[in-house]
């Protein structure tokens, strides 16, 4: 019952941050602190694309499986973190997704997420071969020699380029991402009372008394 409390709560608080107005981006010794406490919480940002270092990460969506287009952003105050500008089907090659990087100054909103280090549940990510399956941030960083960044990224919501002229590239869809969580509490709760009464019965029936009076 305590856990059904605490999910009910996270879905609340979550839910308020999807639809709450765009903040700041939090500094980094909140990011750091209590990572829980931002994720999915609504942000603006300001800054340039490192286009060329885009990177290319297995997802399945409603549209289908294929990428997210993950490209760094250099922000106003000097910090570098990785955006997700969206999806792009599976066969896009990435010099396309980078090609439709906006080259000057960028405005967007989108939700903080929380880093997803190693890669899948199923595949480990391949830095070596640039194979990702998880949107490792630092790993990400590493491959692309572009240093420190912050341990989260951006699923960007809207964007808006100073410079409409963009490239012949591969546009990614934004606004994908999937706010879900599993709320089996109750059924889990509803399930370990019944094997209670049952075991409860079955204890009583082999300890009462019978009719006949034998043991």
């Amino acid at each position: 019952m305590q856990r059904i409390h605490w999910k009910q709560d996270l879905i609340a608080r979550v839910d308020a941050r999807v639809h709450a107005g765009p903040v700041d981006l939090p500094a980094d010794g909140v990011l750091a602190g209590s990572p829980r406490a931002t994720e999915y919480l609504r942000v603006r940002l300001r800054g340039v694309y490192a286009g060329q270092a885009s990177a290319l990460v297995r997802a399945s969506t409603e549209l289908g499986t294929g990428y997210w287009a993950m490209t760094p952003m250099r922000i106003a105050d000097g910090r570098t973190l990785w955006v997700n500008r969206g999806f792009v089907p599976a066969g896009t090659p990435l010099a396309k997704v980078r090609d439709a990087v906006p080259r000057g100054p960028v405005a967007l909103v989108g939700l903080l997420r929380l880093d997803e280090p190693g890669g899948s549940l199923l595949q480990a990510n391949r830095p070596q071969d640039d194979r990702w399956y998880s949107r490792d941030t630092a790993a990400l960083a590493q491959a692309r020699g572009i240093g420190r960044v912050a341990r989260v990224f951006v699923d960007v919501q809207q964007e808006r380029a100073q410079d409409q002229r963009r490239g012949q590239g591969a546009a990614p869809v934004p606004g994908l991402t999937v706010i879900r969580f599993a709320d089996n509490h109750l059924a889990y709760a509803l399930t370990w009372l019944a094997m209670a009464v049952l075991s409860f019965a079955a204890a009583w029936r082999s300890v009462r008394p019978r009719a006949d009076g034998s043991p």
